[in-house]
């Protein structure tokens, strides 16, 4: 019944999404689909699984491992923080802390966690701003950058 469940809430988010995005319009024309086609590609996959989900569910859930449930929830509390912290640290330092947060929930160490962290930081910076001209926030290391 688990399965059901979930798909008739996927299905609810997929609604909602179809709802609120059909009316995104950008004020002027810069690529043909538009910014509308993002979210309704993603209602619409979501859509699709949940129609899945609804009819075809049923399957017996297996229960969680002992620590799962936190690890999940300690990745929802590093998501939140990195979307109040993005702004203000800016992108190279916000993503560097999460990265080696969520390394160090799948067990990395703390040396591997730390380079992982600071290079997936600095290379994202850089494909995105530099290579894809996608404007992000320096935050901390406005005057470095």
């Amino acid at each position: 019944m688990n399965d059901r469940i979930l798909g008739i809430l996927a299905l609810c988010l997929a609604a909602f999404m179809t709802w609120a995005g059909w009316d995104i319009e950008a004020p002027f024309a810069y690529e043909p689909v538009g910014p509308r086609a993002f979210p309704m590609l993603i209602a619409g996959i979501i859509g699709l699984c949940g129609l899945r989900l609804a009819f075809k569910g049923g399957n017996q859930v297996e229960p969680a491992a002992p620590g799962v449930n936190t690890r999940i929830a300690l990745m929802m509390a590093v998501a939140l923080g990195y979307a109040f912290l993005f702004q203000w640290l800016g992108f190279i330092i916000a993503t560097a802390i999460m990265t080696v947060l969520v390394a160090r929930l799948f067990d990395g160490t703390w040396v591997k966690s730390a380079i992982g962290g600071i290079v997936m930081g600095v290379a994202f910076f850089l494909l995105f701003d530099k290579v894809l001209d996608v404007v992000l926030p320096t935050g901390l290391l406005g005057g470095l950058l």
